[in-house]
């Protein structure tokens, strides 16, 4: 059941990565230029409050250094690309394992 469920959740983030990747695909042909949404804006236009309660928890709790570099480097990346890379991950996580059988 939790195998499903992980699997689930990989489809629907590679789902939404692939409309990220169709909406960059408009604005770049709207643009004539290569228009490619940072995960940080993306997240910030979805749920504000939410991108700095993160950054507090992180700071305070883990630290200073998890958040800037790290998590503010991936926040730069597009946000089709880490949606897809995370999306392919967890639906490899959740798939079923075959049974080897000997004969």
């Amino acid at each position: 059941m939790l195998a499903f469920l992980v699997r689930a959740l990989g489809v629907l983030i590679f789902a939404a990565s692939f409309i990220a990747l169709i909406a960059d695909g408009i604005r770049s042909l709207a643009s004539d230029a290569l228009v490619l949404t940072p995960l940080g804006q993306t997240w910030f236009q979805l749920m504000p409050g939410s991108l700095n309660l993160l950054q507090a928890v992180v700071q305070r709790y883990l630290h200073p250094y998890i958040w800037d570099p790290i998590i503010v480097t991936v926040l730069l990346w597009p946000t089709f690309a880490v949606g897809g890379v995370l999306g392919i991950l967890l639906m490899l996580a959740g798939r079923r394992r075959r049974r080897r059988t000997v004969d």
